[in-house]
């Protein structure tokens, strides 16, 4: 393994945070960025670190990062592209970002570049986007941010926030579309029609085939209006809903699928009820799990304190014969002593098993 890598006991954890960075890679979780509250103090987490969950062995490792890191930030936009991680937007310790990083995932080296642009013109900085990735371009939605009024007057597509200025420069949210392609280096707003979504931020999307999803509206029946929660793609036909915060401020724990065929919302029961989580990450795993990471069980904007460091993770479809098989042998211990229980037990187990098993002679 690379040197800059620094393996932890299986003790260790990522340190509790919201609003970070999380995707997998061949069945490991990454996850950078975000921030904690320490003594009442909002505190981004380290940004040259970046830490490694692996899903099979439950252990986690911190690896160090290097090159052109970005700034400490959350609320910044991270997807994954043939083995790199992309991440635009966030804010800083100044204010809103519209820098693009990339980092490679796969060499084992974790060195940060910074994106330029050939050509185009980048959106305007911004947090608390979403993004899909479609055709091996990047394609960014929404987001909260700052423009020159000059942008903004007779814009439709920016609302503005009446409560933040300052002279000439004015916050708000947006529903622009944007989109990167890396082969070219090239920004582009590509054009859309249809009744397009309202301005907003903190919300949540997904693709599903060629088609990318955006969930978070102020007002709804069911499920209810909510923000900072997360939509994950389970199947070529399903949308998982988990989390955020109600429009009456409290923090959601409930779960929902969507079945874009029919357009119909049913809830998923599941075992985290008592778990509620706001800005969090949820990603697509192994036959179809949603791992969700870190995020806050309070409302942030009234009690900071709630920053959580487990990783849920949600079976949301049943599994293959062949992974419940290894895993009611994982919860069982057997001493193979005696050659016939040997054979008995073995005709029991897909062959894909027998191979890996290895049993030991106690004298």
């Amino acid at each position: 393994m690379d040197s800059a890598i620094e393996k932890h006991c299986s003790e260790l954890v990522a340190r509790e945070r919201s609003g970070h960075t999380a995707l997998i890679e061949r069945n490991v979780l990454y996850v950078w960025g975000g921030y904690v509250s320490i003594a009442d103090d909002e505190v981004f987490l380290p940004n040259d670190e970046i830490w490694l969950y692996d899903l099979e062995r439950g252990v986690w490792e911190m690896c160090r990062m290097s090159g052109e890191v970005p700034p400490p930030m959350s609320g910044t936009c991270g997807c994954s592209l043939n083995g790199d991680m992309y991440i635009f937007g966030g804010c800083d310790d100044n204010s809103q970002t519209n820098q693009l990083y990339c980092v490679n995932l796969l060499d084992g080296k974790y060195t940060w570049r910074k994106v330029s642009h050939k050509s185009g013109s980048p959106p305007s900085p911004r947090d608390k986007l979403s993004c899909w990735v479609f055709n091996d371009r990047l394609i960014y939605f929404g987001g909260y941010g700052h423009k020159q009024l000059d942008d903004i007057n007779n814009n439709r597509s920016f609302l503005m926030d009446e409560a933040s200025w300052m002279d000439d420069i004015y916050w708000g949210w947006n529903n622009e579309v944007h989109m990167f392609d890396p082969t070219s280096a090239s920004w582009s707003e590509p054009h859309t029609s249809g009744c397009a979504p309202d301005p907003r931020a903190a919300h949540a999307s997904a693709t599903l085939c060629h088609k990318g999803y955006v969930c978070g509206v102020p007002a709804s029946n069911v499920p209810v209006g909510r923000s900072w929660h997360t939509l994950t793609a389970i199947s070529d036909s399903g949308l998982f809903l988990f989390g955020g915060l109600s429009i009456d401020c409290k923090p959601m724990s409930d779960g929902w699928v969507f079945d874009v065929g029919t357009k119909k919302w049913r809830e998923f029961e599941h075992p985290y009820m008592n778990k509620p989580r706001l800005w969090h990450t949820a990603c697509q795993g192994k036959d179809s799990d949603v791992i969700v990471f870190g995020g806050s069980c309070n409302y942030i904007l009234l009690v900071d304190t709630g920053h959580c460091n487990d990783a849920l993770v949600f079976q949301i479809q049943p599994y293959p014969l062949f992974r419940e098989n290894l895993s009611q042998l994982e919860d069982t211990d057997i001493l193979l002593t005696d050659k016939t229980k040997q054979y008995s037990i073995y005709r029991m187990i897909p062959i894909q098993i027998v191979n890996g098993i290895y049993y030991f002679a106690i004298t």
